[in-house]
């Protein structure tokens, strides 16, 4: 089998290139990265020297394709993954789009061209932030939890948010062009007989993810914690208590696998893929979490809201699991040990990713 990844160089790229290498060794990876990332240099070498096949492209240059070999999969992890893109920062609004929309429509065509098939790694912010700003909450061990007795929406339940939660807007631009793009892959591969997976991911976390807060916040918060660096709880009253669940990309990765395996299987194509409420987790105790490991650090507070911002999003799993006999292996407990001891054997990994 032979395998492109587009965003090699990044962390989950990277992630699923040496976990499909270790799950069969006589597959062909290659890579497509426009290496825009600080960090991206540090993963290129390294994939090359495993024997992998990276070259740069960026894929909102639909011509920069021209140059990638026909493959049997496509594994589309190249995007701008921050919900407050085009909004706040450096990244304009046409940026996002021509990133995570038009970067999807140029891969969609050259497997149009190759019959290759598509994997497009999407996002939980595909769902509706109205319904979730509204979501009663109360506060359990410094973390929210969903209050659902006289609250009910299509999708929701203890086990967090499922397929049929709304995707009403507003979902963040961010949001938009990862809804719009599973909406094309879904007719390309009706059109045009093209297999297609889209996973709906939460936050994915592990050692060697860069480390800023768009990227990771898990592996942002640990670094920045152990380094004694300015860190502040933002909105919802300065207290950080919101909840996300976190992923490893090594679970994405076996998930990923299975569906290139049977591309015909008749399930549904569309799926969450989270750790779920086993893996949810408060900035709060995240910050408890790292005063045990590394000792006391102050954590200031700021109640200001920011455009996007949910008090809690664990993404329900379920069908993922039933459909695939799949479930995450790897405990929140091991992801944030494995962050920790990354970041104690690399002081510079702030200053890599490009955070300070």
């Amino acid at each position: 089998m032979k395998i492109l990844i587009t965003g090699i160089c990044g962390f989950t790229g990277s992630t699923l290139a040496r976990a499909f290498q270790e799950f069969d060794s006589g597959i062909e990876l290659w890579g497509a990265d426009n290496l825009i990332r600080p960090g991206s240099e540090r993963n290129r070498e390294r994939l090359k020297s495993a024997g992998m096949h990276v070259f740069h492209a960026d894929v909102r240059c639909h011509s920069d394709l021209d140059v990638a070999p026909a493959v049997d999969w496509v594994i589309d992890a190249a995007a701008n993954p921050s919900v407050l893109a085009g909004v706040k920062g450096v990244v304009s609004s046409r940026q996002l789009l021509e990133h995570n929309l038009v970067g999807t429509i140029n891969l969609l065509e050259y497997c149009k061209r190759t019959a290759a098939g598509l994997v497009l790694l999407s996002t939980s912010r595909v769902y509706s932030i109205a319904p979730l700003i509204n979501l009663s909450v109360g506060v359990q061990n410094e973390a929210y939890r969903p209050q659902l007795d006289s609250y009910k929406v299509v999708g929701l339940s203890s086990e967090g948010v499922a397929e049929n939660f709304p995707t009403k807007p507003p979902i963040s631009l961010y949001g938009a062009t990862k809804l719009a793009s599973e909406l094309l892959v879904l007719e390309y591969a009706e059109a045009f007989g093209l297999p297609a997976w889209i996973n709906r991911c939460g936050v994915l976390a592990g050692a060697g993810q860069f480390g800023t807060p768009d990227q990771g916040i898990f592996t942002f918060w640990i670094n920045s914690y152990l380094r004694q660096q300015p860190l502040k709880y933002i909105g919802f009253d300065g207290h950080g208590h919101q909840v996300r669940d976190c992923l490893h990309p090594s679970d994405l990765a076996a998930l990923i696998w299975k569906q290139m395996k049977s591309p015909d299987r008749q399930v549904e194509r569309v799926q969450n893929v989270g750790g779920g409420v086993a893996s949810a987790m408060s900035l709060a105790q995240l910050t408890s979490w790292c005063a045990n490991r590394f000792g006391k650090h102050t954590v200031g507070r700021d109640s200001a809201s920011r455009p996007y911002d949910i008090p809690w999003m664990v993404l329900d799993s379920a069908m993922a699991e039933r459909q695939w006999d799949w479930q995450p292996t790897v405990r929140v407990t091991q992801i944030l040990e494995e962050i920790a001891q990354h970041a104690e054997a690399h002081p510079e990994w702030l200053g890599i990713s490009g955070c300070i």
